[in-house]
């Protein structure tokens, strides 16, 4: 077959002239990717030889060589494991052929330094080399197959793929070292890098030259090392190669369990989360191995959907090797293990959580949205998750927990007030939280999606309802405006006797329900605003605001209507009280327009601080014009 030009994926395109122009300070990086990824083809070939034992034939001990060629200025990383077929060079060489694909290209910025860490973010594998390379030729032939193939490219946005000779299995890549390189091409250089990132690697990586053969790393699978043994830096790069990461661990987690059922884990918490967190199909990476032998890196029965953010791998001594991969997902083994593993990491983050209230906080801003799901998925654990969880609130500019609310309640308050939406800053400035704020009643604001989903699941906690503050009539008597109790003091509450006494609000408030219609579902008086003249609100039992306009997103509506509102007034505003007095002197009946064109206005307006767009732009652009112009003809 002749030898065929190929274009780079656009997005690959990007990535390589970022890492041409020196994406990291520490080039030798692209070594350490380069052998992570020849000890993922040995592991892969290890679990197919267990139901096709010819695949291995006559490929030996798995291994990784690493040999120089000085006087042609290159280095090859050469493996013994599956190899790749002509489908695969294009799909894995040509593509960033892995979930967040597209939310990384989308916040490349062409800003050096933001890209360079979003990059170490995301990690670049193999295209790691061309920060060294002037070209870089992959020698390959998949296991099973006759055939091999030679792909070559310099990095600049083409790649070639032809039929070669290779007499065994395995992959070959050959580094042609650029100009200024040549420390890649020194046998102890190579050495001290292998030592520094690779000694974990469970498969011998050896050094050939014409003379000798020498075997650079310790060879023996990391995790079955006493903990003693190993250093901070070797977990380091041992998280860097199974999750292929560039970050440093947040937390890690190394036990063996021994008894009825024995395993051993080396868990990590990342410090920054993966492009792909938030990826609909919520797959796990955390490897599995059994008996020290790779059977898969995406067990959906290992770890439940919110620690995906997990990385690392889990060894059993008593699962089957020859189980399928189907079969796996249902074995009561596994389901012990995973039991095991949410309640060692839960611990783990309470310890976290009480002890280092400020790196909780931390991993808290990365991965809550995620931890939360488990609060609905996950009755099991549900109470150890609501109290690992941690909340933005109107009484505090940093993260509290629900105990933490409940102990500071007001006297007589039964309920946990919450009020969810997209942005934090607009849930701080919404008018629904006012007359809570100026009563110094505290409220959780939730600005996660989940939200909308765990707290009707969960319902209360400790005996206190959440109560969504967006929904029904707020129920404020028996709090005075000073943050004291009113009934307590004895007090008639003021504030309410003087809005039962504003003139004409009662007009006002049935003139607004004969303009508006069916366009809203009541029109009344507010016990919830202090500074905003109106705010929406939803009924008592109509779904909350903010699911509806989550649902109507993401097309689970269809083409239903959207339910109608109660418009609240806020008689003590100045400009209620105006229209209130308005309504009052109009005697005949003149101002009839004006306080319709007023209604409407007000009804949009408390629209666009929900978010939300007027459902008429042309009227309200209309009115308001109108409006302005009558108010600088006075």
């Amino acid at each position: 077959m002749a030898k065929e030009k190929f274009e780079f994926q656009a997005e690959v395109g990007k990535l390589l002239d970022i890492v041409a122009h020196s994406l990291y300070s520490h080039k030798e990086i692209f070594l350490r990717e380069l052998i992570s990824n020849a000890s993922d083809a040995c592991d892969r070939l290890r679990y197919a030889a267990l139901t096709e034992p010819g695949l291995k034939a006559g490929s030996g001990d798995f291994g990784i060589t690493l040999s120089v060629n000085a006087k042609g200025r290159a280095l090859t990383i050469a493996d013994n494991g599956i190899g790749m077929s002509r489908d695969d060079l294009t799909e894995n060489l040509g593509t960033i052929a892995r979930s967040g694909t597209q939310a990384f290209v989308e916040r490349l910025s062409g800003d050096a330094d933001d890209d360079m860490a979003l990059i170490g973010q995301f990690g670049v594998g193999f295209y790691s080399a061309f920060m060294v390379a002037k070209k870089v030729d992959v020698l390959t032939r998949r296991a099973g197959e006759d055939a091999a193939w030679l792909w070559s490219s310099d990095g600049q946005g083409e790649f070639t793929i032809e039929e070669a000779q290779r007499p065994t299995l395995g992959t070959s890549v050959t580094v042609h070292l650029a100009k200024g390189e040549s420390e890649f091409l020194e046998e102890a250089r190579l050495r001290t890098i292998v030592k520094a990132y690779s000694d974990h690697v469970a498969i011998p990586i050896v050094l050939e030259s014409a003379d000798k053969k020498e075997t650079l790393n310790t060879a023996s699978a990391l995790w079955t090392r006493p903990k003693g043994d190993i250093t901070d830096d070797q977990y380091r790069e041992f998280y860097h190669h199974t999750g292929h990461t560039f970050d440093d661990p947040w937390m890690t987690l190394h036990n063996a369990v021994e008894g009825v059922l024995s395993y051993t884990n080396l868990l990590f918490v990342p410090s920054s989360p993966p492009l792909d967190l938030f990826d609909p199909q919520r797959k796990p990476h955390v490897k599995l191995y059994v008996k020290r032998v790779f059977i898969t890196d995406d067990c959906e029965g290992l770890v439940p959907p919110y620690l995906r953010f997990l990385r690392g791998i889990v060894d059993s001594e008593d699962l089957s090797l020859n189980i399928s991969r189907e079969l796996l997902q249902h074995d009561p083994k596994l389901a012990k293990i995973r039991k095991g593993l949410v309640k060692r990491l839960l611990g783990e983050l309470k310890k976290k959580a009480k002890k280092k209230a400020d790196e909780y906080a931390a991993f808290w801003d990365n991965f809550g949205a995620v931890l939360k799901e488990g609060i609905y998925e996950d009755t099991d654990n549900r109470d150890a998750l609501l109290a690992l969880s941690r909340f933005h609130s109107t009484a505090d500019d940093g993260l509290i927990s629900l105990d933490t609310y409940v102990e500071r309640m007001k006297e007589g308050q039964e309920a946990i007030y919450y009020m969810a939406g997209e942005d934090l800053g607009t849930l701080r400035r919404s008018p629904q939280i006012e007359g809570f704020k100026a009563r110094h009643l505290e409220v959780l604001l939730l600005a996660d999606p989940v939200d909308e989903f765990w707290v009707p699941a969960v319902g209360a906690f400790r005996e206190k309802k959440f109560t969504s503050v967006t929904r029904g009539a707020a129920d404020l008597d028996g709090f005075d405006a000073d943050g004291g109790d009113a009934a307590k003091d004895g007090k008639a509450d003021g504030a309410d006797k003087a809005k039962k006494e504003v003139p004409g609000i009662e007009q006002l408030i049935a003139a607004f329900k004969l303009s508006l219609g069916d366009a809203v579902k009541d029109v009344r008086r507010s016990d919830r605003l202090t500074d905003s003249p109106v705010c929406l609100v939803a009924g008592e039992g109509d779904m909350d605001m903010n699911l509806e306009r989550l649902l109507k997103r993401h097309q689970h509506l269809g083409a239903a209507a959207p339910t109608p509102r109660i418009l609240e007034v806020n008689p003590e505003h100045p400009l209620i009280a105006r229209l209130a007095k308005r309504s009052t002197d109009d005697k005949d009946g003149e101002d009839g327009d004006a306080l319709a064109d007023a209604a409407w206005l007000l009804l949009d307006q408390a629209r666009i601080v929900e978010g939300e767009q007027p459902p008429d732009p042309v009227a309200f652009s209309r009115r308001l014009s109108a409006m302005i112009e009558k108010g600088l003809a006075v």
